[in-house]
């Protein structure tokens, strides 16, 4: 392609990303069948809905981890003749695939509900699902903790994913002993199916923040407004570019892709240019560890017949005014 400089440093940078999330994924795993097997023994004891509402979510959970397991291992698989932006979307379509498991989760607990509404049946045996709860508690909060780490340092949009569910499994064990206390101790009646409705709106709702996540990974949108414009700024610090434009950016899994268009002398050689182009990428590189670079250098003023859109352009002389304009 003529004219246009090619950076990409995301090679390491995507094997440690990785490796990462491969092993927040096997932790799920495990805490996954862990609190399978404790719960599935307290929802036989019990016989509450929102316990039976907890287990499912669970059970929903290890086989959502699962799935992420395999995504995150298939999307650290580098680029190749066949996918030459790397396999990273495999994560998004992980998390739709989640998405779908917890959508059919709530609709079952809540039809469970409100047949327990109608027959009026009572939890029994409350310690045990009060005990069990607790334990689910403190084991997901240390899984929490652990999925916040790896999501800040690779933005694994799978790994999110999975720490929705983790999120609703601790809120759905604090719902289950509130659920219990109130339908066995306080014989209020009726409590325990509230519950678990409650519990069935609260698994849709981190489906959907789940799916907008995915989509958003899909569909390649922009990368947030305050990034584009910390990434115009750190570019526009080279004295020697005298504007940019047709910024476009995208991301997929935990991989960063952008492009875009500079101003440059047009009385500059290939040779000068392409060092520019250099210096700004090592700048790029300090900021923004692992993104994918591409930059098409344009003599000072030219505009492009397509792709051109003036109200997108950063100049030089002015670029600490106008960058707010980038979308």
């Amino acid at each position: 392609m003529s004219g246009v400089h090619i950076h990409d440093h995301g090679h390491s940078h995507t094997h440690g990303h990785g490796s990462m999330t491969t092993k927040a994924a096997i932790a799920s795993v495990s805490v996954a069948l862990f609190l399978l097997v404790i719960k599935l023994f307290a929802a036989a004891q019990t016989g509450s809905v929102a316990m039976l509402g907890s287990l499912a979510d669970t059970g929903l959970d290890l086989v959502a981890s699962l799935v992420t397991l395999f995504a995150v291992r298939y999307a650290m698989q580098p680029a190749d003749n066949e996918h030459r932006f790397g396999h990273g979307k495999a994560e998004a379509l992980s998390a739709l695939f989640q998405v779908m498991l917890i959508a059919a989760s709530a609709l079952a607990i809540a039809w469970r509900a409100i047949e327990r509404l109608r027959g009026g049946a009572q939890t029994t045996e409350a310690e045990y699902g009060i005990g069990v709860s607790l334990i689910a508690i403190v084991v997901t909060l240390g899984l929490l903790a652990y999925q916040r780490m790896v999501i800040k340092r690779t933005g694994s949009v799978a790994i999110h994913a999975d720490h929705v569910h983790y999120q609703t499994d601790l809120l759905l064990n604090m719902a289950v002993i509130a659920a219990i206390i109130l339908d066995t101790i306080l014989s209020v009646k009726g409590a325990d199916a509230m519950f678990g409705l409650g519990i069935a709106a609260w698994l849709l709702f981190g489906a959907w923040r789940a799916a907008s996540s995915a989509i958003d990974h899909l569909m390649d949108r922009e990368w947030p407004i305050e990034k584009r414009q910390k990434f115009i700024e750190v570019a526009m610090t080279h004295p020697e570019l005298k504007g940019i434009h047709d910024l476009r950016t995208r991301s997929s899994g935990s991989d960063d892709f952008c492009q875009f268009h500079v101003w440059v002398n047009p009385n500059m050689t290939v040779l000068e240019a392409h060092r520019v182009m250099d210096e700004v990428e090592a700048k790029l590189m300090a900021e923004f560890p692992g993104v994918e670079v591409l930059i098409h250098p344009d003599p000072e003023g030219h505009k492009d017949e397509m792709g051109y859109i003036p109200s997108e352009t950063v100049e030089h002389h002015a670029h600490h005014d106008d960058h707010s304009h980038q979308h």
